[in-house]
């Protein structure tokens, strides 16, 4: 149903809502294959018992991805405008699950490590704002999930110059 005739339907006035379309076709067994709504896939899974080797990656890995990748867009885009000599930002993220079906997450953790002569404190700042204003994901999951981050800022080397946990 179109988003007009749902609003409607329902008498709610007309609203942009910026929707993502994904598709997830399976292949065999465990293994998927997952496109966005730009085309660009990746195959989700794992191979047929027994060999249970992972051909894809892992399902709950994906959030993991998500909450990281929407974050570093937005870190990276803040420390632009910003003029911060960003010469490389890595960014590790972990989940704890529990551990009975359905798995579900109760924290994450981010670990930012951003390297070049970066002021801490605009990179504390990017991070905040990405963490609570601006990344979707983030703040989707936040409800119920805890979620921390920390970061450090290496030199040109790759020696520690700055180490902040939160």
């Amino acid at each position: 149903m179109e988003l007009v005739e749902t609003a409607e339907k329902f008498n709610v006035e007309e609203t942009k809502i910026a929707m993502g379309t994904i598709t997830v076709r399976w292949i065999e067994q465990n293994l998927m294959m997952a496109s966005d709504s730009n085309g660009h896939s990746i195959v989700i899974g794992r191979s047929p018992e027994p060999q249970f080797e992972w051909e894809g990656v892992k399902p709950s890995d994906l959030l993991l991805m998500a909450v990281a990748s929407c974050s570093v867009y937005d870190v990276v885009e803040i420390l632009t405008k910003q003029r911060e000599p960003l010469q490389d930002l890595k960014v590790i993220c972990a989940g704890d699950q529990e551990s009975a079906p359905p798995y579900i997450f109760t924290s994450i953790h981010v670990h930012y490590i951003a390297r070049g002569a970066i002021n801490p404190d605009k990179l504390e700042k990017a991070i905040h704002l990405s963490e609570d204003k601006y990344c979707s994901v983030i703040a989707t999951l936040r409800p119920g999930v805890t979620i921390t981050s920390d970061f450090e800022i290496l030199d040109k080397q790759g020696v520690e110059q700055w180490n902040r946990n939160q």
